[in-house]
């Protein structure tokens, strides 16, 4: 059996999404037999008056949280004090605990972990995975962070790729996520491709007139477009709320907002000056055993990527859609990795930002034709049981895992 160090920010009893993917993984690896440790931090995610225990055993997984307490906040300093608690904390965690028979696996949060990870490799020759949520410092330039262009930006990005080149593995989430890192020189058979997942058991479709959250919510006898997760940097919603102006007016069409995230604090605004607030409504997180409940509640649910950042990022939250029964409406590069998994399966719509006009097509579209937007949700639950399942992820980590002992 492997020894496996994993590298992340937050884990279990976190409920980001970082968090829960590698809490997954790591739970059924130790059920697997293997012995796994976590180095994480001792906050929750958007909490900063929480201080969790440094040492702990959770299912037999091994928890080692380090780093002092910085100031949360969504400002740059504050961010970039935190960053550097944990990766100096985590370094020092990773020297004591790292053999050279041992495997690191270093997702992206905080980003560039990967470097941090080569070090040990020279030093313990231990095997590095790196698991790519993102690419970084390409999101961060892409989205105008101005200390990350110029010689900053490439020096950041040349160790990166150096610390990808070197490594034993690189585990991406798509086909455009593999594509851009083959395009700075990292081997393709260095990279597997393992999407992320949802927990597909839990999460299984509900038909509306079952759906005990519509009637609470009032959405009865209304066609429901939803978003459920972050809205963050990455994405935008002028699209839709351009599109939302079309149907003012309308009694049977609501808008929902399920989550938070950094673009939140600026849609109610936006909401308000478009004289939308009839057909908007807000709703926080929700609890893990009501996502089955909350993704079934919309009749279709709409994502966004910019699309400088495909290749970059993949919006994840398709999975829970997927897993749900829901078609999607892709506002994404006509070629993003939605947009190819959309058309692969005829599980919903892709439209290209800015085009608020398609979009109202497709809501008046799929209104009329009720069946073809279910049988886009059938479509969209086929494609999680044939290929994105949270079993055939966990299966594709095993076998990893396994190509990786010696």
């Amino acid at each position: 059996m492997a020894h496996i160090i994993f590298v992340n920010r937050f884990f279990h009893p976190d409920h980001s999404a970082t968090s829960q993917i590698l809490s997954d993984l790591a739970f059924e690896l130790a059920a697997s037999g293997h012995e796994v440790h976590i180095v994480t931090s001792r906050k929750l995610y958007g909490d900063g008056a929480s201080i969790l225990p440094r040492e702990e055993t959770i299912r037999n997984v091994f928890v080692h949280r380090v780093g002092w307490t910085v100031k949360t906040s969504t400002g740059l300093a504050a961010r970039l004090g935190n960053y550097l608690s944990f990766y100096a904390s985590a370094f020092l965690a990773l020297r004591r605990r790292a053999a050279h028979d041992c495997i690191v696996v270093a997702k992206t949060d905080p980003p560039l972990l990967s470097i941090l990870a080569l070090g040990l490799k020279r030093k313990r020759g231990v095997r590095v995975v790196n698991w790519l949520q993102d690419v970084y410092p390409e999101v961060a330039q892409r989205l105008g962070i101005k200390l990350l262009n110029g010689a900053v930006g490439r020096a950041l990005t040349r160790a990166r790729d150096h610390s990808l080149r070197a490594a034993s593995a690189n585990v991406v989430l798509g086909s455009r996520m593999a594509d851009t890192l083959a395009g700075r020189g990292i081997s393709r058979e260095s990279m597997w491709t393992i999407p992320n997942w949802v927990d597909d058991e839990l999460i299984r479709p509900v038909s509306p007139h079952e759906n005990r959250l519509r009637s609470e919510w009032g959405l009865e006898g209304k066609f429901v477009i939803g978003y459920s997760g972050n809205l963050g940097r990455a994405h935008e919603f002028d699209t839709v709320l351009e599109a939302a102006e079309h149907f003012k007016g309308r009694s049977d069409i609501c808008f929902l907002f399920i989550g938070g995230g950094y673009q939140y604090s600026r849609l109610p605004d936006e909401i308000r000056r478009r004289g939308l607030e009839s057909l908007v409504l807000f709703k926080p997180y929700q609890d893990a055993n009501l996502l089955g409940l909350s993704l079934s509640a919309p009749d279709v649910h709409w994502l966004s990527l910019r699309p400088e950042l495909e290749g970059l990022i993949v919006p994840s939250k398709f999975y829970g859609i997927a897993a749900a029964g829901r078609p999607t409406i892709s506002v994404t590069d006509a070629d993003g990795e939605i947009a190819r998994v959309i058309a692969k399966y005829q599980c919903g719509v892709v439209v290209e930002p800015g085009d608020s006009r398609r979009f109202v097509a497709v809501v008046e579209e799929m209104i009329a034709d009720g069946e073809s937007t279910r049988r886009q949700g059938r479509n969209a639950r086929a494609a999680i049981d044939a290929e994105y399942s949270r079993k055939h992820a966990m299966g594709r980590w095993q076998e990893l895992i396994r190509t990786l002992q010696p």
